[in-house]
């Protein structure tokens, strides 16, 4: 790039950023990332780097980034009230050390605070002879807005202080500086409220914790779940503590909340190491934290260092890859599922997401764009904590040019061109063709899989060439394949063929509740496909069997029954039923009935499975206790007679014990079978 268009560049960023920053600390309606703006800031900072000429005043880059609106009256802050520089990887952090060395070498042998950088807003609290009197945001980092009436209605803020009674005497003045922000639980909760009184729902905790905070009436602010954590004195009338981890101490002696997530590194590679570990462990926290702030600790060592611009050289924001980003809604698609439910997803225009480029992401349901008003052509905000699929968690209403377009739920499946259902009081709209090209495959994906029927060799671009060949059209015609067939198919040989067919015989042999846990019911997993066996000992039986019947099965509900009962009496499904039967496919829980009888050592125990286990899979522990007439749940409730707890066992453990279950190792569970036995 030429300097004319790098100049250009330059000119272009400082307008970006100033809208940004109005919307962020102004309107407290941002439209981008905070990535995506530490991004812009970052690349005007290395413009203004190779040429310190064209540095000016009112740049981005000389300011800590806020405003002060016109509605609150002005506090003035008795030291600056400065940003944090960003590092976003170990070299980031090496590098910021490295930097400080050749200022003064004692940098090396210091040692280091680390605490979590809290996604919320910052507030300046004085007291003055304990009382606290005032308290105003950071505005433009000399200058604040006085939103004391506001202050006052959060309850972890210490209104005098100490607030113990045998605390230390309160000093005749200090100035502290804190985060103001909102719980994720609180946060769920208080959208739940909200959309049970039919009222505005929040997007994010952030965003909520600053509107409330600036909002004119203090009632409003009140009824927010809005919490604080002090992390700094900026000011006191008595000596200070020589160091960061000392200032932390004195702020808990008089009462102030204070993380319990802070950490003290003897050297870099430490603080690489720590501040890596949060980067999995931050959804642990019970609040948004977007990274690490490292602070050097000997306060006298940080503050000789200086400033650079408008960021204090003794500490560093260490961010963490975003979990939540800003970018452009191209289109909206749908998938159809193997049980013929239509999902919605968003095409995205691509973007990074915690070091992941994302261009699709999941829309739940139409429901969900409806109730949002997610339209084409929209920003939207798109989410994805930790391994999940991303998500888009609304659009950007302020970012709306007027140009974007409305969605509506198709009325016929985007495979098939069949008419579409929706079952009254359900979210989702379902493709009822069982023909439909699209289930087909993701049908006899799951008949085979390892939890089901356990065909090894039938993954899922083998079942697609058998689909695409036309030698296949539902899960019963896998009966009917031969050597033949499956030589025509490109990759197989002899012994490939040979193989498959073995594997597809030695299914036949798979007990009952596989057998219908295969079928793809919707509702019916593993634990219903058990319990249906248990009950009605073969498929005729089954077959048989009325809605009332089934909702006469503990755990069992009329949505379930109801979708059994139409999947079972469905005309093409009962033509692949006798398809299955004429193929030698059709298990019964009395054909193994002395085997059954021998091994139910479990019956009637419900069991959950949690933590890491060292002789089982997930599946296989599942498998063990099933197989021996026992139930595995997902979750823990009263009605737990067991929890097989493995390593790292976390909030399931915690519940079991509240609520009394026997807690079984491995080797316990193994045990009692033989002990029953």
């Amino acid at each position: 790039m030429n300097e004319e268009k790098l100049y250009q560049q330059l000119i272009h960023l400082r307008a970006q950023i100033q809208e940004h920053n109005y919307r962020y600390h102004v309107l407290d309606a941002p439209i981008i990332s905070d990535l995506e703006y530490d991004r812009l800031l970052l690349e005007l900072r290395e413009i203004e780097g190779r040429h310190p000429e064209w540095v000016t005043p009112d740049s981005p880059s000389q300011r800590v980034g806020g405003f002060v609106s016109e509605r609150f009256e002005k506090v003035a802050h008795p030291a600056p009230i400065l940003s944090l520089a960003n590092a976003f990887d170990r070299d980031g952090l090496s590098a910021w050390l490295d930097r400080l060395g050749k200022i003064d070498p004692r940098v090396f042998e210091t040692d280091f605070v680390i605490e979590p950088k809290l996604d919320g807003l910052t507030v300046v609290l004085h007291y003055e002879n304990g009382l606290f009197v005032r308290g105003a945001t950071r505005g433009d980092g000399d200058i604040g807005e006085d939103i004391t009436p506001n202050l006052r209605t959060i309850k972890s803020l210490p209104l005098r202080i100490p607030v113990a009674p045998d605390g230390p005497p309160a000093p005749g003045n200090l100035v502290v500086r804190g985060e103001v922000f909102i719980n994720l639980d609180d946060f769920d909760e208080m959208n739940r409220r909200q959309e049970e009184a039919g009222e505005k729902v929040y997007q994010t905790p952030r965003n909520t914790a600053a509107g409330a905070l600036r909002n004119l009436d203090s009632t409003v602010t009140a009824s927010r779940p809005l919490r604080l954590y002090v992390y700094t004195i900026v000011a006191m009338s008595t000596e200070m503590p020589m160091t960061q981890i000392g200032s932390l101490e004195v702020l808990q002696t008089f009462g102030f909340p204070v993380s319990d997530h802070i950490h003290i590194a003897n050297s870099i590679q430490e603080v690489i190491r720590v501040c890596e570990s949060w980067i999995e462990k931050r959804d642990e926290i019970p609040f948004e934290i977007d990274g690490m702030v490292v602070k050097i600790n000997d306060l006298g060592l940080a503050n000789s260092l200086g400033v650079v611009g408008k960021d204090p050289r003794g500490a560093i924001a260490y961010k963490f890859p975003a979990k939540e980003v800003s970018t452009m809604l191209l289109d909206i698609g749908v998938n159809v599922g193997r049980t013929g439910v239509l999902t919605p997803y968003a095409i995205l225009e691509p973007v990074e997401i915690g070091g992941v480029i994302v261009r699709q992401a999941t829309l739940h349901n139409f429901d969900f764009i409806q109730e949002k008003d997610i339209r084409i052509g929209d920003r939207v905000l798109v989410k994805r904590a930790g391994d999940v699929i991303p998500y888009v968690v609304g659009p950007i209403l302020e970012a709306r040019t007027g140009d974007e377009q409305e969605f509506s739920p198709p009325k016929v499946c985007p495979t098939c061109g069949e008419p579409v259902s929706r079952i009254e009081g359900e979210v989702a709209i379902y493709c009822i063709n069982p023909a439909c090209p699209a289930q087909i495959i993701r049908n006899i994906e799951h008949f085979v899989s390892r939890s089901t029927l356990d065909i090894v060799g039938l993954g899922i671009k083998i079942v697609e060439q058998l689909v695409h060949a036309n030698l296949v059209g539902d899960v019963a015609d896998l009966y009917t394949l031969n050597k033949d067939d499956l030589l025509m198919l490109e990759g197989f040989a002899e012994k490939k063929a040979d193989n498959l067919l073995e594997s597809i015989e030695a299914s036949k042999s798979q007990p009952l509740s596989k057998f219908i846990f295969a079928l793809g019911i919707r509702g019916v997993g593993e634990v219903v496909g058990n319990d249906l066996a248990r009950e009605f000992q073969s498929v005729d039986t089954l077959l048989s069997a009325t809605r009332e019947d089934l909702e006469g099965i503990e755990g069992i509900g009329p949505n379930i029954a109801q979708a059994v009962v139409d999947w079972l009496s469905h005309p093409a499904n009962r033509v692949i039923l006798g398809k299955l039967k004429n193929a030698g496919m059709w298990p019964s829980v009395q054909a193994s009935a002395a085997k059954e009888e021998m091994n139910q050592v479990f019956l009637g125990k419900t069991f959950v499975v949690t933590g890491t286990l060292e002789a089982f899979t997930r599946t296989e522990v599942k498998e063990f206790i099933t197989g021996m007439g026992g139930k595995v749940n997902s979750s823990v409730s009263a009605k737990t007679d067991y929890l097989v707890a493995g390593a790292n066992a976390g909030s399931k453990l915690t519940k079991a014990q509240e609520l009394g279950v026997q807690i079984l190792s491995e080797s316990e569970l193994k045990e009692m079978a033989r002990d029953e036995l």
